[in-house]
């Protein structure tokens, strides 16, 4: 047997055995007192092996950054990951991103092609889901409604479930290539899309949104660090999207007052902000000490595992360990299983395989108040 499939057989015997895996354990926590594991770029299928090869031969560094993949999203949560990444490129009028050119080239070259949007519903209007364009393109869900159906399924069927965030970035970066497509730029009309498509798939009662934690208050911000999160058992059910953008698109994206009122997504704002409340936070050996801070003062914080396979390849955990310690509450790996598209041992989980626990720094900060 093949030991990456021995792992998982075992990884499933702890999820299934782990006392306090299951979500109901949680409950008497706040929604920042618990560390969930995530993934990053939670949509994505392998590279073509041959396509990837062709990449590896004109810039070797990129391709090693996009070798990994993961599992549908329903099995992702199954297992117990509570936040989910995805990428989003906009496609109003629908067909922009059929027959990427990677494919192409693979057919020029009499390569063995894997069937690819057998649906066509690349031809649909409406915001695409991928890594980059023409080149990354496999995705478990390419149309973002089908993701959000996923989700809404899945929930209604694990009525109780955590909270599940899921971070959003708008991409539209112009890759100076030829026969690379040029992404249409995110407007502010077009990140009022996002919403829009969100809401058009899960009501009020499916989110927890910006207005939820504001409450009376008069800032989001105030709310957090004053009032701070709700209680789990009152939000179970429920998903909470963060827009991963700053600059223009951030500004963007509020109110002309400033505000996220009637807004469906968190935003990465600093501290200091009327609209702070959720972090990101990449580098968690850089800003250890910066994290903990933000935990400290009640923000929410994103931070992550490992990127571009780096820790992988190298079986390196002191990203991980940076990021457990920091009590960041979600903390992403495209690792929670070893990689089957290259040697290596890597995987991260808490104790006894778990992907959910008690955030014992927080826990403890409060303690010592």
């Amino acid at each position: 047997m093949p030991k990456y499939k021995l792992v998982l057989i075992l990884w499933v015997v702890l999820l299934l055995s782990a006392e306090g895996q299951s979500d109901s354990a949680f409950s008497n926590l706040r929604l920042n007192e618990i560390q969930v594991i995530g993934s990053h770029n939670s949509y994505k299928n392998a590279i073509d092996e041959a396509l990837w090869k062709l990449i590896f031969q004109k810039d070797s560094s990129l391709a090693l950054t996009l070798q990994y993949e993961h599992p549908s999203i329903t099995k992702q949560l199954d297992l117990g990951l509570r936040g989910l990444e995805v990428d989003l490129y906009r496609d109003p009028k629908g067909g922009k991103y059929s027959n990427p050119y990677g494919l192409r080239v693979l057919k020029m070259l009499h390569k063995e092609v894997k069937p690819y949007d057998v649906k066509n519903e690349l031809s649909e209007p409406g915001f695409k889901i991928f890594h980059i364009q023409d080149l990354d393109f496999r995705s478990h869900n390419l149309l973002f409604k089908n993701f959000l159906e996923e989700i809404k399924n899945w929930s209604e069927k694990n009525k109780n479930h955590l909270p599940v965030v899921i971070t959003i970035n708008a991409k539209d970066q112009i890759i100076n290539e030829p026969d690379i497509k040029i992404p249409l730029p995110f407007t502010k009309s077009a990140l009022d899309s996002i919403d829009t498509e969100i809401r058009a798939i899960l009501p009020n009662s499916k989110l927890i949104t910006p207005d939820l934690i504001k409450g009376k208050f008069l800032t989001l911000e105030e709310a957090v660090l004053k009032n701070g999160w709700p209680e789990i058992d009152s939000v179970r059910g429920r998903f909470m999207f963060v827009l991963d953008e700053t600059g223009d698109k951030l500004k963007d994206y509020l109110d002309p007052d400033g505000s996220l009122n009637g807004k469906v997504m968190f935003v990465n704002s600093e501290e200091g902000n009327p609209t702070a409340a959720f972090r990101i936070i990449n580098d968690p050996i850089k800003n250890e000490t910066y994290i903990k801070e933000l935990v400290k003062k009640g923000y929410l914080v994103r931070t992550r595992a490992d990127a571009d396979t780096k820790e992988a390849r190298e079986n390196n955990y002191d990203r991980f360990k940076k990021a457990v310690g920091s009590g960041a509450q979600i903390i992403t790996t495209d690792y929670y299983f070893p990689s089957k598209l290259f040697k290596s041992d890597y995987h991260v989980s808490f104790e006894s395989g778990r992907f959910i626990q008690r955030n014992n720094f927080v826990l403890k900060s409060e303690n010592s108040r």
